[in-house]
């Protein structure tokens, strides 16, 4: 027997939990993911760090609106999510002036290393600071969002991989694990299994691209000082931060993959280390814990979010790339209001797009969530239209 939804989402990290908390108590709703655990993959091996200067100009704008919504909720929460630290970008002239956005202004080399005393003076030229910058405790705002989900009466289902799924008639019918569903609406919130789940589902996919990116835990003999922002090369080759007493660092290597639970190449780590060593006085002693995750991507760079044209009732929600969590909830407010608007599937049921159930909240012409619609809606917004 068949459990019946208005939505299922597909995929427990941070793109399917976000959404399924916008969507609580709105429609009927399952989230189901295919490990035993939620967040088990990307959600769990994240950065923490939102960085309003960090990405394409859609991801910019779509940053900006998950800060604000994360704000707004912080203040009622025991442990806030965001905490303020700049983010620091350096290298030589040219890098630095290319990648330093309108969220970032440029700082002299002194500056940068008063702000970042552990820099080798002579390890770079130039450098760029985005004070707007902050650190995310992500465990607290996906507990968040999977509490907000299951108040509102979302069944989350562990534990369950999609096997099948079909459409018939006007929605789906999906198998996962030994669970049957039937949905208007199936939302591909699957991260690095995306394209999978299309194949599964009959619909053509979309060439997203999972890329490996490793990051570990390391001692060092000299801690990075109170206030120091995260600092990123120029050329994408690192980037560090503190962690407690110790720090985080990461090659930042941008690797394809196939979809898998990634684990680190051996040497990469050694080799970053060996690269801090001379760029730093850290004095990296010795790695705490290593691990990879997956940071899957459409060819233009741009997150997919939307309603698949030739596949009614298919809602893509992938390809964040490394911005999950910096975009998550700009891009679940948003895909919230397409789907309650039915729009690209008929309609939600119990819903009926004419009378507006379901509108996005603050979307008057200059509000937040308006400047995301706009700067989606100019790249891609209705998946293959």
């Amino acid at each position: 027997m068949s459990a019946n939804y208005d939505v299922v989402i597909v995929g427990g990290g941070i793109a399917g939990l976000s959404l399924a908390s916008a969507l609580a108590g709105q429609c009927s709703v399952a989230l189901v993911e295919a490990e035993q655990e939620l967040a088990y993959h990307t959600s769990a091996r994240s950065a923490r760090q939102l960085i309003p200067s960090y990405g394409p100009p859609v991801v910019q704008e779509l940053t900006l609106r998950t800060l604000g919504l994360i704000g707004a909720r912080d203040a009622e929460l025991p442990e806030r999510v965001l905490s303020p630290r700049s983010f620091m970008l350096i290298g030589d002239e040219d890098l630095v002036r290319q990648e330093a956005s309108g969220h970032m202004h440029r700082i002299s080399h002194e500056e940068a290393l008063e702000l970042c005393p552990v820099l080798v003076p002579g390890s770079f030229a130039a450098a760029g600071l985005d004070t707007g910058s902050f650190a995310c405790n992500a465990p607290v705002l996906l507990e968040d969002h999977r509490q907000r989900a299951v108040a509102g009466g979302v069944d989350i289902i562990t534990g369950a991989r999609v096997h099948s799924a079909q459409r018939l008639g006007t929605g789906w019918d999906i198998g996962a694990g030994q669970e049957a569903f039937q949905a208007a609406v199936l939302v591909n919130a699957a991260g690095a299994w995306a394209d999978e789940l299309a194949v599964i589902s009959g619909v053509e996919k979309l060439g997203l691209q999972p890329y490996r990116r490793t990051a570990a835990i390391v001692a060092v003999d000299h801690p990075l000082p109170e206030g120091c922002p995260m600092v990123a090369a120029a050329d994408e080759s690192f980037y560090f931060r503190a962690e407690g007493g110790d720090v985080l660092i990461s090659p930042s290597e941008s690797v394809p993959s196939g979809p898998e639970d990634a684990q680190p190449h051996p040497g990469d780590i050694e080799a970053l280390v060996a690269r801090l060593n001379t760029v730093t006085t850290l004095g990296i002693s010795s790695v705490r814990k290593a691990w990879t995750g997956l940071r899957t991507e459409a060819a233009d760079g741009v997150p997919v979010v939307g309603f698949d044209a030739e596949a009614p009732g298919f809602f893509w929600l992938a390809g964040q790339g490394g911005y999950g969590f910096q975009t998550s909830s700009g891009i679940a407010e948003l895909a919230a209001g397409l789907i309650l608007a039915g729009q690209g599937s008929g309609q939600v049921a119990g819903r009926n797009p004419a009378s507006g159930a379901g509108a996005l909240p603050g979307t008057g012409e200059g509000s937040p969530a308006s400047r995301t619609v706009d700067a989606l809606a100019a790249t891609r917004w209705s998946i293959r239209r």
